[in-house]
């Protein structure tokens, strides 16, 4: 398992299946995983091409060390599994797409709060000249233009969505990749999404759902009271599950939470934030512009509502100045 652009916890979401980590220790010699083990790079370029039955990546390629793993590994392993958002659709790190280089450097490295008086940024290379550390050059992974996802990069196998995907069906493909490594389960076909449905997250909520007619959109927070038991987009909260495959169970909106769309596109989906336009479209109770427009203003972000996990592989793929 290696984890390239993204927050680490799908890693965390691997352990979280607790003692079904002792049968894959069982059945697999864990090769390489940064995160749970010692492990170098030299170490996995030593192997023989193939000689990885199964590797989880986990992260989208934002720089070149992270394309050369990808490329590494894909040598290297006999299936590659396109392992949560960010492999599969660049996630949040891919919302950076919206800018330039130099953009995201100064809002990181200049931004308010950030005491930088000699405004470093980071370099390709660094050479370093003092007594305490001698002469050389420090070398860092170039950055890339734009955050790309793993099947952009490299061919991919199979994907896994979830930021991160649920422990549970993580045990279940788990288990399934044992199975079919004993010959008693058989692999889905190639590009296939494992670990989700095919359907949409409305499909696993079991909140009412009536004749959607929306006067208003608003956030949480503007409500006195959130309906337990209603649609929570027929309440005016701007909900993604009618574009977002299913396979979490809905564990958002069960909690009052509207969905955020971290399982990806429903299939048969070309473009997850396009769809998602299309559903509240469909929903907006008016026929005028004005009234229309004044409705979607209750959207504050469109883009982070619409492309919030998905702008990396949508058919935007990130801003124009990027």
């Amino acid at each position: 398992m290696y984890w390239a652009s993204s927050c680490g916890g799908c890693d965390i979401a691997v352990l979280n299946v607790h003692e079904m980590l002792l049968e894959v220790d069982r059945q697999f010699d864990i090769v390489f995983w940064p995160a749970a083990m010692d492990a170098k790079y030299a170490d996995v370029r030593s192997m023989a091409d193939g000689s990885i039955d199964v590797c989880l990546f986990s992260g989208g390629i934002r720089n070149e060390e992270n394309a050369e793993m990808a490329r590494l590994l894909r040598a290297k392993s006999k299936v590659l599994v396109a392992f949560g958002s960010c492999a599969c659709e660049g996630c949040i790190p891919g919302l950076a797409n919206l800018g330039t280089v130099d953009e995201l450097f100064d809002a990181v490295y200049e931004g308010p709060g950030v005491d930088n008086p000699q405004h470093l940024v980071p370099q390709p290379e660094w050479r370093i000249a003092d007594g305490a550390t001698g002469t050389g050059v420090l070398r860092l992974p170039v950055f890339s233009p734009m955050l790309t996802t793993l099947d952009q990069t490299v061919a991919v196998d199979y994907f896994m969505p979830g930021c991160p995907p649920e422990s549970a069906r993580v045990a279940e493909v788990l288990k399934l990749v044992i199975g079919a490594m004993g010959g008693t389960e058989t692999l889905p076909p190639v590009g296939s999404v494992i670990g989700a449905g095919t359907s949409t997250c409305c499909d696993e909520c079991a909140r009412d759902r009536n004749l959607k007619k929306i006067d208003r959109f608003v956030r949480i927070t503007d409500l006195a009271e959130v309906d337990p038991r209603l649609c929570l987009l027929e309440q005016g909260l701007p909900c993604n599950g009618p574009a977002t495959r299913d396979g979490c169970g809905a564990l958002c909106p069960a909690a009052g939470a509207p969905c955020i769309g971290c399982y990806g596109p429903a299939d048969g989906v070309v473009d997850y934030g396009a769809r998602l336009m299309s559903a509240f479209a469909s929903v907006v109770n008016a026929t005028e512009p004005e009234e229309i427009e004044r409705i979607l203003d209750g959207i504050p972000d469109p883009v982070g509502q619409f492309y919030r996990f998905s702008l990396a592989k949508s058919l935007l793929r990130g801003g124009r100045n990027a």
